[in-house]
């Protein structure tokens, strides 16, 4: 009679260990390798938006604004300090709107109203549309978010996005997306002539996740805020929130650095990367940025006409 051997206990709790110790080893080295393949996906959706914006420019002699807003009658195009969103009346589509024909998003871009506000409700389809090519791989929240306001209150539903134009430096004329440095600012256009500090100089686009606030492809939002994220209690959140513009546009200086652990504002930029935050320059190539830039780099390539002297090799 043959006698059948099974295991015991001990073996097959060695055995379980064994399989659980090389599944530790393996699963970051899986990590690692899904990480690098969104970043990389990430720096090229970075690089179609390049693309479509440089052929906005050939098509339109200008990039897109940053977003475009009527203002009160009687009120100025611009204030000499503070924030002038307050004389904004809509409707606030924003750059990513601009470019939709220029990203095979034609269907799309027909069907917007250009002439109504982003909250009318024949807008309702548009403003909620997911698009793959303005969202970060590595984004775990990139689905539509509800736009509030001041007080925290529902506004509208628009879609996700992962990437914001550049504004400027805070300590631009005002610092605000009606005056300031950058290549994306509210109601204007500029060429390629006008970003002095040369296309490879200067920053367009770039990154920011949902661990610092939302954004959106959309516009921005009249009327609303952009709470800051980094804070777990909602009032934190709303005290110290940004305007609208903080949904399509960002700010850089030497302290808004890329992923700044110490000041993680709502309209600075970050991202999920380990290696730091995508950004896409005028020149349409695309680089990794951390917080441990030299701040005066940063901020010299958060300029469109700064005139800072950057070493090639920073």
């Amino acid at each position: 009679m043959r006698i059948r051997r099974g295991f015991t206990l001990i073996e097959l709790l060695v055995v379980i260990a064994i399989i659980a110790l090389v599944i530790g080893l393996l699963l970051p080295a899986v990590q690692k390798v899904r990480e690098t393949a969104a970043r990389l996906q990430c720096k090229n959706n970075l690089k179609q938006i390049g693309l479509a914006l440089h052929g906005y420019h050939d098509r339109m002699n200008g990039f897109p604004p940053a977003y475009f807003s009527n203002l009160l009658p009687g009120t100025q195009p611009s204030a000499p300090s503070g924030d002038c969103t307050w004389n904004e009346t809509g409707p606030g589509w924003g750059w990513g709107t601009y470019l939709l024909n220029d990203l095979e998003q034609s269907n799309l871009f027909r069907q917007i109203r250009f002439d109504l506000d982003i909250k009318d409700p024949a807008n309702a389809a548009v403003r909620t549309m997911t698009l793959k090519v303005y969202i970060c791989p590595s984004e775990p929240r990139p689905d539509p978010f509800m736009v509030v306001d001041a007080n925290g209150g529902p506004l509208v539903t628009v879609a996700h996005s992962s990437y914001v134009g550049m504004n400027g430096a805070p300590d631009g004329v005002t610092g605000d997306a009606y005056d300031n440095n950058g290549a994306f600012i509210r109601n204007q256009r500029f060429q390629i002539k006008d970003i002095t500090d040369g296309l490879s100089n200067t920053l367009f686009i770039g990154e920011r996740c949902t661990a610092m606030s939302n954004t959106t492809w959309v516009g921005a939002v009249q009327g609303a805020i952009v709470p800051d994220l980094k804070y777990k209690a909602l009032g934190d959140q709303l005290a110290n929130a940004e305007g609208d513009a903080a949904l399509v546009l960002a700010h850089g200086s030497t302290v808004h650095l890329p992923n700044n652990p110490l000041v993680m504002d709502a309209d600075a930029t970050s991202s999920f990367h380990i290696q730091g935050v995508n950004f896409l320059f005028g020149d349409g190539s695309v680089q990794s940025i951390s917080s441990s830039i030299d701040p005066y780099v940063y901020q010299a390539l958060c300029t469109r006409n700064g005139g800072e002297a950057i070493a090639s090799n920073w």
